[in-house]
């Protein structure tokens, strides 16, 4: 300052102070009214000192804090009201771009130094307000400017051109990617409606510089480069948002790379040719003079005495095109509520029309015009709501963005509509808040049998389409969250009560898995909104904030009071997406505790006028009553971190199962803060502590923990299930505990959880024994027919007769049941082998077998005693066959079987197939009947006509069975029905994996009946035929490798395999020769013949094949072409056996019990070791799901072409000619 004079000092002070004033009193505007066109900003008069020809360096240091010191006052200016709403928040926005907009426009200043500062302002100005990103006017002078020569060049210099318009294209596109990353469906929006103006105006050098900005810029559902960091865009509902704004037509189920310059174009000349439909047609409309209402088809009749009301000669315009958009409008719904299929360009074509219209007529000021076009405006926000698949809501996305794009004055209206439009949808129950039992994903589909309660039936729609509609428009309203959130409280509130309703009741939403991600953004969404809580706008509504953020914790916790599940969609970019969603949740979780202290500091005044915050003893209205709000509120963060960090790992292993290397993802937690979550979980919701055992099955304190609180609770949480394995134990059994007295007043179980309760361990206690009946007659007979063995071998433990009358009554409620029933105690009346053979338990249990029998016979009426005479007599006399065929020589077995057949009548058309009651059967193809290879009796395979027994009668299908004689076939139904089990797993979680548990029954001591796997033959029967391997042999059956036949049965075989492959892990089945390997016409494996599975093995047990499945070098040709484990279908056949063993391990304890069951039953497969406790060890559930993902990639690659495989295929061939 000493180089400054006191008059130019005393001069500098008084600009400073004139400007200050300037600044506080109108906010910088000159002229008056800020929203006349002709005001202008302050900063034209602060820049005009720095423009002064031949300053000091010192007075243009002052003058430039002058500038800065002005720029704060406008700041301060405008956050004083930030809070205001109406007229006088239009008067903070206008005020706000018009500085906007001079600031722009002072980039083309000569002066370097005065460039400089507009620059600094204008990004401190964008942070600050990033409102201005979407203003129009902010964006039409920035893309308007580029292309505009600087005013200032009054004598031609190229370099100072070349430099403004390089710094203005750099603004420009640093402003337009500043906007794509937070809001990506406005931002595209109005740069469509820029690019449709330079369109009509017809100036094509505005068009070619926007051209040229945008040629690089890409957004999409990966990777984003354009901006560094977590941006609101990279959330993948508003990704999938921003590629329906975008117009561009996308399949957003797959990952998509956009080119903004590209879709731009495309959707911009979409609008304005639609545009100039509506222009088009009105003007015709208006050269022919309108239709005239008085003469309809032409003809005028008056009737006499008959007097019309007075009425308009013609029709307006805008009335009659009006009333057709309604009609199509409506009949769209109409279809979409009877079920049927909503083309999706003819919704589109006609949403599109109908916006251009309205957008046609905003500056009409007829009452009839306006009424019309509000209608039309509730019809275009309602419609894709209504309709609610990915589709509609796509369409919606487009036009919502074009609406509030061209109009922003419409977007409250337009926010109102949509925000009741979703209320709807949770009053509705659809999509997110499908809360019904029956849309909730896999738990509903394996009940009864792994998961508790009666199967419902199939919704009529789809909910993971309504899922995925969801998400898209939920991406669109966090991009309007985005765009509004400082500028207009109005639609704050608005998305404020559609967050209140969303989260005010925890179980409104599905517990559908492949809702996780759609909900988990939603919590997001609410969050977020929540850190406004801090803005100026929203500071009077503090209180109401805290409540719901209160709400949004209390429904993310309540998401995990399931056990886990995955969904499938065989599709790796929604997996992907999901376990992104949920890691953006887990982030801002992370940076919402570093950010607490700084926001506590910030509010603190405030904080003690809440009435939320300070709850101490009293009654919390989310949390309910509480001793210290604050303390239990940094518990439950610590909680649902915790849990969400877990789920987050969960779904990147289901959407990344190979690739990814060996990781630590195990939690680090001391025994003392599992015993602290443990508590937090369970004061919020028994159901979250009960299931975190289910996420972290290797913490032994959390167990015990939860297993404290289960006793000390027992009469708060008799609704839940899966609380019994934590009070009905062993232990609790041998000291007749109390808590079993709960039993009587406990909900039903699945039916596997019963089974493991009718164990030897658990003694047939009365209580328990009371509570598992009670459970069994919950279900129809029907459903409990698939554990017929299980229920059989308990008659073993039955002291009290318990068991044995469960199996009267259910009997004498279905005659299959009790078929199935006698067939099974039939085939158990044999002596097993082994030193348990005489023991006095298992003699007294032969003894019972007849006695049931004959106790089920006498109680059938005279009805069923009929339908069980003929069934049984029908299937007695073709097994009986194979003892007459067995003195013929073998060269006449087959004429004999014919013989006997022609001498069977069918007695009835009700009679059906023992090992599947659903197909009646129509008659024995007398043909068909073949003698099959045995040492021992004369095994043979009839084929009979079947027909479905709920479809079509005139549909015959044929259906071969073997009937078998000498062999004992339970283990393989114990096979088959693990294998049944994994099946209904893998169906149920979504994944494309393969399974044929063909039926097999015992129908009396060493006989049965097994089913024919239709359409197939071995691969050592092709191996007769052919001497290539299944790579030579899959050319000649479905044409040469590439082929569209020949890659969809390699598909076949691959999902087969993998799906076999996992079933074999699990059950370990030996002698996986050539002809115990099904191949049928479209390619798919099936596995037969389970006499080794578990602990046994050819050989005296030799275990000679150490691999824990078959997987050959000719099977390695067809999954792994480049023979290095390289490419793209091995890397398929791995993702798909890591997916079905993780689903698998899900539900192991449901599978452990079928198989424990049986323990007692005198199977080959239990004669040694410790088949059900290694059973359990190939489960793996100490280890994470990363863990277990990386151990079944081991066992792939352990089994890939294995020497030990190859070698049993050669013994096979040596010894019995099996081809190889």
């Amino acid at each position: 300052m000493n180089t400054i004079s006191g008059v130019k000092a005393t001069y500098l002070l008084a600009v400073a102070f004139l400007e200050i004033i300037r600044f506080s009193s109108d906010g910088g505007i000159l002229n008056g009214d800020p929203s006349s066109t002709a005001s202008r900003s302050a900063f034209n008069c602060v820049f005009e000192y720095l423009r002064s020809p031949n300053l000091m360096p010192a007075v243009s240091q002052c003058l430039t804090a002058i500038v800065n010191r002005a720029f704060e006052t406008a700041i301060e200016w405008l956050e004083d009201r930030a809070s205001q709403t109406g007229a006088e928040a239009e008067v903070r926005e206008s005020t706000l771009s018009t500085h906007a907009c001079f600031l722009i426009k002072n980039l083309s200043q000569r002066d370097e130094h005065v460039r400089d500062i507009s620059v600094s302002l204008l990004t401190q100005l964008r942070d600050r307000f990033p409102q201005i990103l979407w203003h129009p006017s902010c964006l039409d002078s920035l893309l308007l400017s580029i292309h505009n020569d600087p005013p200032s060049a009054v004598v031609s210099d190229p370099a100072y051109v070349a430099s403004v318009r390089s710094l203005y294209q750099k603004i420009a596109r640093e402003w337009i990617i500043v906007s794509l990353s937070h809001a990506p469906c406005t931002s595209q929006g109005l740069l469509q409606e820029n690019l449709c103006r330079a369109n009509t105006w017809q100036q094509s050098q505005p068009a070619a510089d926007v051209v040229s900005l945008l040629s690089e810029i890409r957004i999409g559902s990966g990777k984003n480069d354009c901006w560094i960091g977590t941006k609101t865009a990279n959330i993948p509902a508003v990704m999938a948002a921003a590629a329906a704004a975008s117009g561009g037509n996308l399949k957003l189920t797959d990952a998509f790379s956009l080119e903004v310059l590209g879709t731009g174009v495309v959707s911009a000349t979409a609008k304005c040719n639609h545009a100039g439909e509506i222009a088009g047609m009105r003007r015709l409309y208006e050269s022919i003079g309108g239709l005239d209402k008085s003469q309809p088809n032409g003809l005028d009749v008056d009737l006499p005495g008959s007097e019309s009301p007075a009425q308009p000669k013609t029709e307006s315009f805008n009335g009659m095109v009006l009333a057709k958009f309604v009609r199509l409008l409506q009949k769209f719904v109409n279809i979409a509520e009877k079920g049927g299929q909503v083309d999706k360009s003819s919704f589109r074509e006609t949403c599109s029309q109908a916006t251009a219209l309205l957008l046609s007529n905003l500056d009409s000021d007829s009452k009839s015009d306006i009424h019309n076009f509000s209608q039309l405006l509730r019809l275009l926000c309602w419609c894709p709501a209504y309709i609610t698949t990915p589709d509609a809501v796509e369409t919606g996305v487009y036009i919502w963005t074009w609406l509030v794009s061209a109009a922003p004055h419409l977007g409250t209206l337009v926010l109102a509509e949509l925000v009741d439009a979703w209320l709807w949808t949770i009053d509705t129950k659809r999509g997110l808040f499908a809360s019904d039992i029956k849309c909730s994903g896999p738990s509903a589909k394996l009940r009864p049998h792994l998961a508790h309660g009666e199967p419902e039936p199939k919704p009529e729609k789809d909910p993971v389409e309504q899922i995925m509609a969801h998400r898209l428009w939920l991406g669109f309203f966090i991009d309007r969250f985005e765009v509004v959130r400082h500028n207009s409280v109005q639609q704050l509130l608005l998305l404020g009560r559609m967050l209140q309703e969303t989260t005010k009741l925890p179980w409104n939403f599905s517990r559908h898995p492949a809702a996780t991600g759609t909900f988990f953004t939603t919590m997001l969404f609410g969050l977020k909104f929540c850190s406004c809580q801090t803005q100026g706008n929203l500071l009077n509504f503090r209180s109401g904030l805290q409540l719901l953020e209160d709400r949004i914790y209390r429904a993310s916790l309540g998401w995990f009071a399931h056990e886990p599940d995955w969904f499938d969609l065989s599709n790796n970019n929604f997996a992907q997406n999901e376990a992104q969603s949920i890691s953006i949740f887990v982030q801002h979780l992370l940076s919402e505790r570093v950010d607490t202290p700084q926001l506590d500091q910030k509010a603190k005044g405030l904080e003690k006028d809440s009435s939320v915050n300070d709850v101490k003893d009293q009654y919390h209205p989310v949390w309910g009553q509480v001793d210290n709000y604050a303390t239990g509120q940094e518990k439950r963060k610590q909680l649902l971190l915790m849990l969400c960090q877990h789920e987050a790992d969960r779904l990147e292993v289901w959407a990344q199962p190979v690739g990814s290397k060996e990781q630590s993802s195990r939690l680090k937690v001391s025994s003392d803060k599992w015993v602290e979550v443990a508590k937090t979980a369970f004061s919020v919701d028994p159901r979250i502590a009960l299931s975190m055992v289910a996420r972290f099955p290797a913490s032994a304190p959390l167990k015990t923990q939860i297993t404290q609180l289960v006793q000390t609770h027992i009469l708060e949480i008799r609704s839940i299930p899966e609380a019994l394995p934590y009070f009905v134990t062993p232990k609790a059994v041998d000291e007749n505990s109390t808590l079993l007295q709960q039993l009587p007043h406990w909900v039903p179980c699945s039916i596997t959880q019963a089974l493991e309760f009718l164990t030897p361990a658990y003694k047939g206690h009365p209580r328990v024994m009371a509570y598992i009946l009670r459970v069994l007659e919950s279900y129809p007979p029907g459903r409990v027919t698939f554990f017929m063995p299980q229920l059989v071998q308990a008659l073993r433990y039955d002291s009290e007769k318990l068991v044995e009358g469960y199996l009267l009554r259910a009997a004498q409620r279905s005659d299959i049941f009790a078929h199935i029933l006698i067939w099974h105690l039939q085939g158990e009346s044999c002596v097993p082998e082994g030193e348990d053979a005489t023991s006095a338990k298992n003699t007294s249990f032969q003894e019972l077998l007849p006695l049931v029998r004959e106790r089920i016979i006498d109680g059938f009426n005279p009805k069923a005693r009929d339908i069980f005479q003929r069934e049984f007599d029908f299937f007695d006399k073709v097994t009986s066959i194979s003892g007459v065929l067995y003195p013929l020589p073998k060269d006449e077995r087959r004429a004999g079987i014919r013989r006997e057949l022609e001498k069977i009548q069918l007695d009835g058309d009700d009679l059906y197939l023992p090992t599947d009651p659903e197909r009646l059967v129509r008659g024995i193809q007398v043909d068909s009947g073949i003698p099959l290879q045995s040492a021992a009796k004369v095994p043979i395979m009839i084929t009979f006509n079947v027909v479905d027994r709920d479809g079509d009668h005139n549909d015959v299908k044929p259906q071969a069975c073997i009937f078998k004689v000498g062999d004992d076939c339970r283990q393989d139904v114990l096979a088959l029905q693990v294998i049944s089990l994994l099946k209904d797993i893998f169906e149920a979680v979504g994944l494309n994996l393969y399974l044929y548990p063909y039926g097999v029954l015992p129908t009396g001591p060493e006989r049965g009946i097994i089913e024919v796997v239709p359409n197939s033959r071995s691969r050592s029967q092709m191996g007769e035929t052919t001497d290539g391997g299944l790579y030579e042999i899959f050319q000649q059956d479905f044409g040469p490798v590439g082929s569209p036949s020949f890659e969809a049965a390699r598909e076949n075989f691959l999902v087969s395999s993998a799906g076999y492959a996992v079933a074999s892990l699990l059950l370990q089945p030996k002698d996986r020769h050539n002809g115990n390997l099904l191949f049928d016409s479209a390619g798919r494996l099936v596995h037969i013949d389970f006499g080794f599975i578990l602990e046994t093995s050819p050989g005296g047990n030799m275990r000679f094949e150490s691999a824990h499945f078959k997987l050959s070098h000719e099977m390695t040709q067809l999954l792994d072409p480049s023979g290095v484990m390289k490419s793209e279908t091995w890397f398929q056949f791995l993702s798909l056996c890591v997916k079905g063993y993780l689903a698998a391990r899900r539900n192991m304890n449901g599978i452990l019990s079928t198989v424990l069951m049986m323990l007692d039953s005198g199977l080959p497969c239990f004669s040694r070791g410790d088949p059900i406790g290694n059973l359990r060890k190939r489960f793996r559930p100490e280890m994470t799901e990363r863990e277990a993902a990386n151990y079944m990639i081991r066992i792939c690659t352990d089994a890939y072409n294995k020497w030990t495989t190859a070698g049993y295929d050669l013994i096979q061939y040596l010894q019995q000619g099996i081809e190889k």
